[in-house]
């Protein structure tokens, strides 16, 4: 999952969210790395890697363009 947060409060915000829903179904994270100032968080919950990144980092590292060609289960805007 790739998602984008517009300020460090609204990254922590995307974050805390999906860990808190998961955590509530019984499903934690792997593995989490990031920092917040670092504009990319990560949440490895196996099967689902959760990617929430500041505009500048996701278009430096353009995960989008990596994943293309795979089908979007969702997309929201």
């Amino acid at each position: 999952m790739l998602c984008s947060g517009e300020s460090e409060r609204q990254i922590r915000a995307i974050y805390d969210e999906v860990e808190h829903r998961l955590k509530q179904e019984g499903i934690l994270p792997h593995h989490a790395e990031g920092t917040v100032d670092s504009g990319w968080l990560l949440l490895d919950f196996g099967d689902v890697i959760v990617h929430i990144f500041a505009p500048p980092q996701r278009e430096y590292y353009q995960l989008d363009s990596l994943w293309s060609e795979a089908v979007p289960l969702i997309r929201i805007q």
